[in-house]
């Protein structure tokens, strides 16, 4: 079985210099934990997850801590870091050194792939160009489906 069988095509992406606000959206509304980058010619150049941006908003706890601050304060500096933030790109959150699989290979090297690195969602690039992501969900589906 191939990668191409399972995968889901359409997935969730933003482009490079785009806002983290609209990251932040495009996390919220497909409801995924990474979303694929590409350049502004539609080349794949990394991906971006949710917990890297939560991770640019979220103050250190220590630091909230150390000053006397309580979770309150914590989720207040959060959320005002947040809207500091959410006009700025998400160029320097991208991750660009990230494995990937080619629509051609075999599902069971995805799978390994995906093991061997802690992975949930692969993004699945042909000649640079973005086809599809295979999430931990899609090679599930596969055991169910073609069993």
């Amino acid at each position: 079985m191939l990668v191409s069988d399972v995968m889901t095509a359409f997935p969730a992406y933003v482009r490079l210099g785009a806002t983290i606000r609209r990251a932040a959206e495009m996390v919220s509304v497909s409801e995924v934990g990474h979303l694929m980058v590409l350049d502004h010619d539609g080349r794949f150049v990394g991906s971006l997850s949710e917990e890297d941006l939560v991770r640019a908003m979220l103050p250190g706890f220590d630091d909230v801590t150390a000053g006397g601050g309580t979770l309150a304060d914590a989720f207040r500096i959060f959320l005002e870091r947040g809207r500091s933030l959410a006009e700025r790109p998400v160029d320097p959150l991208v991750a660009r050194d990230v494995a990937t699989v080619r629509s051609t290979d075999e599902l069971a090297r995805a799978a390994v792939v995906m093991l061997d690195r802690g992975l949930r969602r692969l993004a699945v690039v042909d000649d640079g160009t973005l086809v599809g992501t295979l999430s931990r969900a899609d090679l599930c589906r596969a055991v169910i489906y073609h069993s």
